[in-house]
């Protein structure tokens, strides 16, 4: 998956890559000439005792040494380029790979997750990618071309050569070996950690009020001195490994000293080349020692692609059509047809056989317990989840067969946890009508009985003061109490004029003096367009042209409040539950 993910997102860029390869044989090349000059130099320079030989061979390593600085940092110039631009396409394209999915998707792999996949994981890939335009080029050249450029000094000493590279190559592998292993725990527990603190976070509210500061406080501490372990597990291979490398070096250097000394004293070999041919080495083992460097962090990155290539090749559950439909008429009438849904894995539907028609100039409204389905079936019409049977038509046509443009033009959600983004409220509002004028936006919140609020809100100070409309709303909404934050929703959905409304339990923040006047004003507003409600709340559905009672995903019940009163038990002990408790408070 990681050659997979880097072949394709470096072809735009083959030229840039190309530079680098030319760039880092020509380093490369140039670095493995300076030893032979310097060689050259001391037996047939200084030796001899040729200045001309000396200041001549000198000046041609001087304009060696030029190159070869010159071509390497353009090289890493264009590696860095193309790295970083990988990186920035990956991101996007996990991203927008996100962006399509479906609910269940984003239920499926979970927030802290997709998160972690779209920076941490695609950083790993990004790194590898710099690492590998950067030696890989380097490191094949420079121990080859090392070995027989250290042969060609002295075939006599090239058994250090075959001896100290296998033993430097056994035990690298043999830590990359048990790196494996801990880079995967370790993103599994970044993945932990961030879910943690996205919980926190969220719901700090809920910690404080409850006075679990201590207990996740202790989550908290589990999952990074989890993160801390791991990682002082790696820590401690790769300081490990810097030792042992050192030793090799070291007793590689000795060896050419003591038997090139041996060589020197019998006349087999000159000083200049037994200098050359230490360079050589050298040369050779740090190489090699880059190369299993580059290879110690691709098993982080393999993992890292493998979990990017998991987000990337997972299908929407919720498709396009291919041959989109338009409906003859655009009343924004619904209808259910036998629709039953089932979440993956679960033994039972949620939804089970469900038909129903709600018409334009009408309100239906859905009510039922606590996990009876109401939400679930809200989310069916926008296209949240597809029907596991049966079909959703808007204007008689399958929901499944309209282009997403279409649907969302003509749906209008307000989803059962409010939620706003940062940036000022006519940004909110303009969210779903970018286009909306100003007096627009009031009319939607004075619908919604928001209009009050917004004009008396002002944030900042001094000049940077921002008041009305262009007020400053936090990201979730944290900066106005919850009945704001759901009339502001409300007034979002509102401003952009959809035929068909969607209320997901959206009056339940509200007092019943606002419920009242906000169901009132929002009668004359959607007068001509479908409306659905899903409520907890029987007062907020009284008036409804048609009320559908849930119960574990069958509708159970249907008519006006007045015929439900007398023809179902279940609706009548929602009633009675609701009207007991008004009575007891």
């Amino acid at each position: 998956m990681l050659w997979k993910l880097i072949r394709h997102y470096t072809s735009p860029y083959r030229a840039q890559v190309l530079a680098v390869v030319i760039l880092q044989t020509a380093t490369t090349l140039a670095t493995l000439y300076l030893p032979s000059l310097n060689a050259d130099i001391i037996d047939q320079g200084i030796a001899r005792g040729d200045t001309d030989f000396i200041w001549n061979t000198g000046g041609v390593m001087l304009i060696v040494a030029l190159v070869q600085l010159v071509t390497a940092v353009t090289a890493v110039w264009f590696g860095a380029r193309v790295s970083m631009s990988v990186g920035r396409d990956l991101r996007k394209a996990v991203y927008s790979r996100v962006d399509t999915f479906s609910s269940e998707e984003v239920g499926r792999f979970g927030a802290p997750t997709l998160i972690t996949r779209g920076t941490n994981d695609v950083q790993q890939v990004q790194m590898v990618l710099l690492m590998s335009l950067n030696f890989m080029v380097m490191v094949p050249i420079m121990s080859v071309g090392g070995i027989v450029m250290a042969i060609r000094e002295d075939p006599g000493l090239s058994w250090l050569v075959w001896t100290s590279v296998p033993v430097l190559l056994a035990i690298l592998l043999v830590i990359i070996k048990m790196l494996m292993p801990l880079f995967q725990r370790m993103q599994d527990a970044i993945d932990s950690i961030n879910g943690i603190m996205r919980e926190q976070i969220m719901g700090i509210r809920v910690v404080r009020a409850f006075q679990r500061e201590n207990h996740e406080a202790a989550r908290f501490s589990d999952a990074n001195a989890a993160l801390t372990d791991i990682s002082v597990r790696i820590g401690r291979l790769f300081v490990l490994m810097g030792p042992l490398v050192t030793i090799i070096l070291h007793l590689a250097t000795a060896a050419v000293l003591w038997f090139g000394g041996i060589r020197v004293d019998e006349g087999l070999v000159e000083v200049g080349a037994l200098t050359a041919f230490m360079q050589y080495l050298l040369q050779i083992l740090v190489a090699v020692m880059m190369g299993t460097f580059m290879f110690m962090i691709f098993p982080r990155a393999i993992i890292c692609a493998r979990r990017i290539g998991e987000v990337l090749d997972t299908e929407s559950s919720v498709v396009e059509p291919l041959a989109p439909r338009l409906p003859d008429t655009h009343e924004g009438s619904v209808e259910f047809r036998n629709v039953s849904f089932s979440y993956p894995g679960a033994e039972s539907p949620v939804l089970d056989d469900v038909s129903f028609l709600a018409r334009p100039g009408k309100t239906t409204a859905i009510i039922g317990s606590t996990g009876s389905g109401k939400t679930t079936l809200i989310n069916l019409i926008p296209r949240l989840y597809d029907a596991t049977a049966g079909q959703v038509l808007i204007d008689g046509v399958p929901v499944t067969e309209l282009a997403r443009k279409t649907l969302t033009d003509t749906v209008g959600l307000v989803p059962q946890r409010p939620y706003l983004f940062s940036g000022s409220v006519a940004d909110n509002l303009r969210f779903g009508a970018p286009d909306a004028a100003d007096e627009e936006l009031w009319l939607a919140l004075d619908t919604a009985q928001a209009s009050g609020f917004v004009s008396e809100r002002s944030t900042g100070s001094g000049e940077a003061a921002k008041t009305g409309l262009d007020s400053a709303i936090s990201q979730g909404g944290t900066n106005v109490s919850g009945g704001q934050r759901q009339r502001l929703c409300i007034a979002r959905a509102l401003a952009a004029r959809p035929r068909i409304y969607l209320f997901d339990d959206s009056f339940s923040a509200l007092d019943v003096t606002t419920d009242a006047k906000l169901r009132a004003a929002l009668g004359a507003y959607t007068q001509d367009a479908t409306v659905i409600i899903v409520a907890q709340r029987v007062s907020s559905i009284t008036d409804a042209d048609q009320i559908l009672v849930l119960e574990e995903g069958k509708i159970v019940a249907r008519g006006t409040h007045d015929e439900l009163l007398t023809s179902s038990s279940t609706y009548q002990e929602i009633v009675h539950s609701q009207i007991s408790k008004e009575e007891l408070a």
